[in-house]
């Protein structure tokens, strides 16, 4: 549902075929935006019941006993995880446009396009607790919550990080919209199948991570060989 809602603002830019040029594309963005909101939202209701309905029924039948896992005890209480996860958000939020702030300049120290950076450097350095977890569950043979946490943040990232920045560009009265330009959106799209083809029988095996890894390394060497675009997707080097 992500890419579906990223592509048509994308093809509406680049075959010129919008009622009101840079008008109807802002529009689609931003309905899209709504739904995919919305979408997020219930998701994430479903998810919640799902999950409580799932340990209601096997503490019925008994399964979590002698769970050592199920019955450790939290190490801190509610409020003080709420203090920190709010005294962490704020100090990640100053690192964070500090970091922002500093990628144009690193890519011309290190002669390396800014979507290198932004889309394959960051995300390795940002999220490795997340790949960190990942790869503990799989080594516990928890293979359902290792895919949880690796394809949780993606989820998240498009179906409420993204609509969400949009939305609140509409509040601001900021022209965001959902067209990311085509190399872009056709990564996604590509990467996408990728993952949902090899997952779709549910089993997964070292080939299938090895083929995922390769593909990664695709994308990651396209990016790197993909010139830096300015907001309306003409390449600034060609001028």
């Amino acid at each position: 549902m992500a890419v579906l809602g990223l592509l048509p603002p994308t093809v509406l830019h680049y075959t010129h075929s919008e009622v009101h040029s840079g008008k109807s594309g802002l529009a689609l963005s931003r309905f899209s935006s709504c739904v995919m909101l919305v979408a997020y939202a219930c998701y994430i209701y479903f998810e919640l019941t799902t999950s409580r309905r799932r340990e209601e029924s096997n503490q019925g039948r008994g399964e979590n006993v002698g769970d050592a896992d199920n019955n450790e005890a939290p190490d801190i209480s509610k409020w003080e995880a709420i203090a920190w996860l709010a005294i962490l958000t704020i100090w990640i939020s100053v690192l964070s446009d500090y970091l922002v702030n500093a990628i144009d300049g690193a890519s011309q120290a290190w002669n390396i396009p800014v979507a290198f950076i932004s889309v394959i450097l960051l995300p390795i350095v940002g999220n490795a607790a997340e790949h960190a977890s990942a790869v503990m569950f799989a080594m516990k043979d928890k293979l359902d919550l290792s895919l949880g946490v690796a394809i949780g943040s993606s989820t998240q990232m498009s179906m409420f990080g993204i609509p969400f920045c949009v939305v609140i560009g509409w509040m601001m009265g900021q022209p965001m919209d959902l067209n990311f330009h085509l190399f872009e959106t056709a990564s996604l799209l590509m990467t996408v199948l990728v993952v949902a083809f090899l997952l779709q029988d549910g089993t997964s095996n070292c080939l299938k991570g090895l083929m995922l890894f390769l593909c990664y390394l695709i994308v990651a060497a396209s990016f790197y060989v993909h010139s830096d675009q300015d907001p309306d997707g003409n390449n600034p080097a060609q001028n």
